[in-house]
């Protein structure tokens, strides 16, 4: 009897520490595709700048290029962005499954952000993948017009955001949107997963930066939109175009 005792508690010790682990790989690959995300945003708020008439390519034009110049960017695509995201999101959607939002018998603060944090997490799912294929051409049976083009890049990133009237007012406030708080409210609980923020008042001093990191990153998404639905869908002309300024397949 002992020994069954001694192996059910070994079991149920085992999986707590793979649990553990996992959650925290969770946390960490959050972390790390959060702040690619602001970067991404960051970047796309360039495009306010619009089109330029001195035969120059546009600050977005240039970090795009400077992006599509790295040696090896696929595997590092993979390694930075596709493989954390996808693991997060797989772990993600299995917590959204078995998590218990109580907002229903205690409306807390807290536990709308838990709740909200599952919403935006669904919502997110949708939103990336409709943006990834369709920027990365894999959506063309529905509309080539959806693809991105490195070389093209401010020009094309204005015809995809033009394409629909729900993909304009719809699909991209709701994704920046649910982006933007999922990565705030994210990087929030995160400090507390890696007991950085134990404390009640350290919980709020990182909340008010959170609230910055979301006002933030929305302002820039938001300016993105806008400035892709004012942009100019055709490209640049042909002499505008410097040889090695833009990427080449």
């Amino acid at each position: 009897m002992s020994t069954a005792t001694a192996t059910h508690e070994g079991t149920k010790a085992s999986l707590g520490a793979t649990h553990f682990l996992l959650r925290r790989l969770h946390s960490l690959t959050g972390i790390i595709f959060g702040l690619y995300i602001c970067v991404h945003l960051l970047v796309n708020a360039t495009l306010i700048e619009g089109a330029r008439h001195d035969g120059q390519p546009t600050v977005f034009q240039q970090q795009v290029d400077k992006i599509h110049s790295l040696p090896f960017l696929e595997g590092v695509e993979w390694t930075a962005i596709y493989i954390p995201l996808i693991y997060h999101t797989v772990y993600g959607l299995w917590i959204v499954v078995t998590g218990q939002p109580n907002v229903g018998n205690y409306q807390y603060g807290k536990n709308w952000a838990y709740f909200f944090q599952r919403v935006s997490a669904i919502i997110l799912v949708l939103f990336i993948a409709f943006h990834v294929l369709s920027m990365k051409g894999l959506l063309n049976a529905v509309s080539p017009t959806l693809a991105f083009d490195p070389a093209e890049a401010t020009s094309t990133t204005a015809r995809h955001l033009q394409i629909n009237p729900w993909v304009s007012y719809v699909v991209y406030p709701i994704g920046i949107l649910a982006a933007c708080f999922h990565l705030a409210n994210g990087f929030w609980t995160a400090a507390i997963t890696w007991g950085l923020t134990v404390s009640r008042a350290a919980q709020k001093r990182w909340g008010g930066v959170c609230v910055v990191i979301f006002l933030a990153t929305f302002g820039c998404g938001m300016t993105a939109l806008v400035a892709g639905l004012r942009g100019s869908t055709s490209p640049a002309t042909p002499a505008a175009v410097v040889p090695g300024d833009h990427y080449k397949p």
